[in-house]
């Protein structure tokens, strides 16, 4: 506050300057006289000066001194010529500069430009405005302009905004505002905090974080330096030259830029040196013409410098000898000692749980394709492995399905109830189409494997052609209900979307369906019958022909329903079932054929094989499959009936 003199003093100026345009303003205004009592140096403008000013209106808490800062930092600053009065304005018509209070904004009057002056602060000044205005912010009565203040100091934190944060915790409502200020607040304690205890407790309190604003706080803390001194300073670390850490160059270049050992002389340098120095066709008594050899150059060189005509040649010898006297040691230069350590034991942690976290991700990727796979390979395990037909058309099984679940979200427009119509309805349409194949094309080559093969790829070309004519060849979409959107984060590294969880969960339950139909049906019966011995089943009264007809659509219906999963992340176009087709029969082949428990096997040894290879070689998926489809090879080479080996007619196929 004014003392009661500088109030009269500036009274007594505004009286002397009547006809100044302001004269009028109230002195009194709180805000107005922390500007008069930094008016000189608010005036002079000076980046190296300016800052007791912007905090004095920063720590006010004023309302006005948060409007002040906000147009000033726009350049609406102004101040009367005569009176030294600070006022907001504003370009009126005809060089005429409309003037308003700065504490509470009321409009004074229209002057002539010429008796203001305007305050024209430079980027740094400005920068300091926009951290002395981010207090006011974080203590908004609107929740987005808190939320964009912690946004903005996430950005670019500085100290000053360290006991604004602070002051900011205590009246925050808003849980999840608070949840970001007090970890912003830790952030930069680690960064900025004035006490090293505190520092430290800041990192300790991290503990289990993966963040990357963490590690973006902790790495800056642990920048090191190598110093070398005649003793090793006590607890220093100290560093042997020669060895990784610290080659012998380097060492030496650090001596030098010490000032504690002499230079090396490079070549051009010798060699300025030699002819600087010539005299009557000699140097240092050495007739220029024999200087062609390195002995003669060196020679001449060490004589110039035993007369003091140049720098010493440094030596290999030299270096060794110069090196022997100094020991060489690593000191922090971001952080105390004590600080520095307390975040290098911190990141080592960080990076052990950054390893296992990756390794747990790669985990749950192999384990969410490999739940794809077997969901695209359980219904070939059911008509290669069983059956032991080779149908090369199963691909387009996934993509009717797929389809199937689009043409009902034309029709259902809830994602939800679409996804339920579309799995029984992918089903049947499958199913029916499985039958009609089997009766239209595969029961007349059972037997004659290669047949079955051109045949069935024959129909998967049909049936891409037709998904064509009917569809189009742009991709269409099927869409995943809004609860299955984002993922589920564990932490800043493993992280897995909902659709592959829901998939996931699919691939376990028809897992259980097959369970269920195979062991506890009475269909399920007749297919293991006629799969370990069609004439004796024959014999008992079952239609092996029947139950040939009913597999092959039971396992092209639940190709359907997986067309379904796979096409809620895919896209669902008439190619889409050639992206899986391969990768079923290695599942089934690998796992073994005919064998459920093998094909889940299979699925997971592909799954895990592909993403582990894709991790070593994340640039090239294309050399990922081509090295993944090499190793099953070499696989099928040492176990060629799989990890299962089926008995029966599947294994003397």
């Amino acid at each position: 506050m004014f003392s009661f003199v500088t109030r009269f003093l500036v009274c007594f100026g505004l009286c002397l300057s009547a006809l100044s345009p302001v004269h009028a303003q109230q002195i009194d205004a709180p805000v107005q006289q922390i500007l008069q009592a930094h008016g000189e140096v608010i005036k002079k403008s000076s980046r190296r000066t300016i800052g007791p000013a912007i905090d004095a209106l920063a720590a006010s808490g004023l309302t006005d001194a948060q409007v002040v800062l906000q147009r000033w930092q726009d350049k609406e600053m102004w101040f009367d010529r005569e009176t030294g009065i600070f006022v907001f304005g504003m370009a009126a018509d005809g060089g005429q500069l409309s003037v308003f209070e700065v504490a509470g904004g009321a409009p004074i009057g229209v002057f002539d430009k010429k008796q203001f002056k305007q305050l024209k602060p430079n980027s740094g000044i400005r920068g300091l405005i926009a951290s002395a205005l981010v207090q006011f912010q974080l203590n908004d009565p609107d929740p987005d302009v808190r939320e964009t203040a912690i946004s903005s100091i996430e950005r670019d934190p500085d100290v000053s905004h360290l006991q604004a944060l602070r002051r900011s915790i205590e009246s925050e409502i808003d849980p999840a505002l608070t949840a970001r200020k007090s970890r912003l607040e830790r952030l930069l304690t680690i960064r900025f905090g004035s006490s090293d205890a505190k520092r430290i407790e800041a990192i300790e309190s991290f503990d289990g974080d993966l963040g990357v604003d963490l590690r973006a706080a902790l790495n800056p803390l642990v920048s090191t330096r190598i110093e070398a001194a005649a003793e090793l300073p006590e607890g220093a670390l100290a560093l042997e030259v020669g060895s990784d850490d610290l080659s012998v160059d380097a060492a030496y270049d650090i001596l030098i830029a010490a000032e504690l050992a002499p230079p090396r002389v490079s070549s051009d340098g010798l060699r300025d040196t030699l002819v600087a120095n010539i005299d009557n066709g000699t140097v240092a008594g050495i007739e220029v013409a024999s200087l062609d050899a390195d002995e003669a150059r060196f020679s001449a060189y060490a004589a110039l410098a035993e007369a003091g005509l140049a720098q010493p040649l440094v030596t290999d010898a030299t270096i060794t000898e110069t090196l022997q006297k100094f020991q060489f040691y690593e000191v922090f230069t971001g952080a105390p000692v004590s600080v520095a350590q307390a975040a290098q034991v911190a990141l080592d942690d960080i990076e052990t749980r950054v390893a296992l976290s990756q390794t747990a991700d790669l985990a749950l990727d192999g384990l969410s394709l490999a739940s794809i796979y077997f969901l695209a390979a359980i219904g070939l395990a059911i008509t290669f492995g069983v059956m032991g037909v080779i149908n090369m058309a199963h691909g387009e099984f996934i993509m009717m399905g797929a389809y199937t679940g689009y043409v009902v979200q034309l029709f259902v427009p809830d994602y939800t109830l679409s996804i339920v119509v579309a799995i029984p309805l992918a089903f049947a349409v499958t199913f029916g189409a499985g039958v009609a194949m089997e009766r239209l094309v595969i029961r007349w080559l059972y037997h004659r494997p290669l047949e079955t093969l051109l045949a069935t790829f024959g129909v998967s070309i049909a049936l891409q052609q037709l998904a064509k004519n009917i569809f189009g060849t742009q991709a269409r979409p099927l869409t995943a209900p809004g609860w299955l959107d984002g993922s589920w984060v564990i932490n800043d590294i493993i992280s897995i979307s909902y659709i592959r969880i829901a998939i996931f969960i699919l691939a376990l339950l028809f897992l259980a369906l097959f369970l269920f139909v195979m062991n506890r049906t009475r269909l399920g019966l007749e297919v293991r019958a006629v799969t370990q011995n069609p004439r004796m089943a024959a014999s008992m009264g079952i239609n092996p022909d029947k139950i040939n007809m009913l597999t092959f659509g039971f396992g092209s219906g639940i190709a359907g329903i997986a067309g379904v999963a796979i096409g809620l992340y895919a896209k669902v176009t008439s190619e889409m079932g050639s992206d899986y087709i391969v990768q079923s029969f290695m599942t089934v082949v690998v796992g073994g054929v005919g064998n459920i428990w093998g094909t889940l096997l299979g699925a997971t040894m592909v799954g895990f094989l592909q993403k582990s290879i894709e991790w070593m070689n994340p640039s090239n998926t294309l050399a990922a499959q081509t090295y993944m489809i090499l190793f099953i090879i070499l696989f099928i080479q040492f176990r060629p009936r799989g990890i299962i080996a089926l008995k029966g007619r599947a294994a003397e196929a």
